[in-house]
């Protein structure tokens, strides 16, 4: 397992991310939280993985009570990384939610604090106080951010009065944004970019195309994987593919590799079994060339998927008719 030190703070490359555990939007079914979501862990552990990263909105805190669970009696071996649903995110409200995070997490301490979203309504001096706060208190080893602009992460650092060490952001192949700004700030001031979704919710793992679309809520409500844009995204497929078979790998290891190739980027996949999470580690192990990450990008240059204004009638058509199928069944 490859390893990545920022700004004190120490976690394994390849993290594991834990929206599923607990939420039926996935369509894992309620086995998984029963019982393959402790093997995942368990599996993650002997593998090297140790950051994990959860949330009080996922499954209104039942994924925080999953992995605490799971991770009893394994404390020193996890970097614990959880978030504030951002609603009224002032002073008071983030020490009670703070509170609540540690107590069904089953810790004293969480490694990462982050804000899941910006509240553009609520100024950060009244939010950041209250984590330097919890920073003093040693209620937290480190705050952070989710889904921020450039400005406001420095915005942040500013209210808090230190820095705010990780930026979580949308960040995969087909998704190249955090590269402008984002990236190149966390490399020159010892921050660190988390990657959520880098396998692009199963996009870019050559299991689906036009003809082979998934289930589960949230990708069949995705516009990426209706027809359309998955026959778009072909290319950038056997653009992994062609990757993948050099280096006896799969679609998924290789894009996960492209980004941890990267410094100061950890990513977050999600595991649906211990099978996955393990092969999902071994991307840590894959060393792309120069010209394989070449590759890549211009793949990635060239997709150009249909926007959520151009596939709103096709969207919501497919909504209407899942809709229709369950009232008539």
């Amino acid at each position: 397992m490859k390893y990545v030190e920022v700004g004190g703070a120490r976690m394994s490359a390849i993290g594991l991310g834990t929206w599923q555990f607990g939420s039926r939007e996935w369509g894992y079914g309620q086995g998984y939280a029963e019982r393959d979501a402790g093997a995942i862990v368990e599996k993650a552990l002997d593998v090297g993985i140790s950051l994990f990263d959860t949330a009080e909105a996922y499954a209104f805190g039942k994924s925080e009570k999953i992995l605490g669970q799971a991770l009893r009696g394994h404390r020193d071996e996890a970097f614990i990384a959880t978030k504030i649903f951002p609603l009224l995110p002032i002073g008071p409200v983030v020490l009670q939610r703070a509170r609540g995070s540690l107590r069904r997490l089953g810790v004293s301490k969480l490694d990462l604090y982050q804000i899941h979203q910006d509240n553009p309504l609520v100024p950060l001096s009244s939010t950041m106080p209250a984590f330097r706060r919890l920073l003093e208190e040693g209620a937290i080893g480190h705050a952070g951010v989710s889904n921020y602009s450039l400005a406001r992460w420095q915005a942040a650092d500013a209210a808090l009065g230190r820095p705010v060490l990780a930026n979580q952001v949308l960040f995969n192949l087909v998704h190249r944004g955090p590269e402008t700004e984002l990236l190149p700030f966390a490399q020159a001031q010892d921050r660190l970019v988390i990657a959520y979704s880098p396998l692009a919710q199963g996009l870019l793992s050559g299991r689906y195309d036009a003809d082979h679309r998934p289930t589960g809520a949230v990708r069949t409500n995705s516009p990426a994987f209706l027809p359309e844009n998955l026959r778009r995204a072909g290319p950038v497929i056997e653009a992994l593919k062609k990757v993948a078979a050099a280096h006896g790998a799969t679609p998924s290891q290789v894009a996960l590799a492209w980004l941890i190739r990267m410094p100061n980027v950890v990513v977050i996949p999600g595991a649906s079994s211990v099978a996955q999470v393990e092969a999902n580690a071994a991307a840590a192990d894959l060393e792309l060339t120069g010209e394989e990450d070449a590759s890549l990008r211009r793949a990635s240059d060239d997709f150009h998927p249909k926007g959520l204004k151009e596939v709103w009638p096709e969207l919501a058509k497919q909504r209407w008719a899942g809709l229709a199928a369950r009232f008539k069944g």
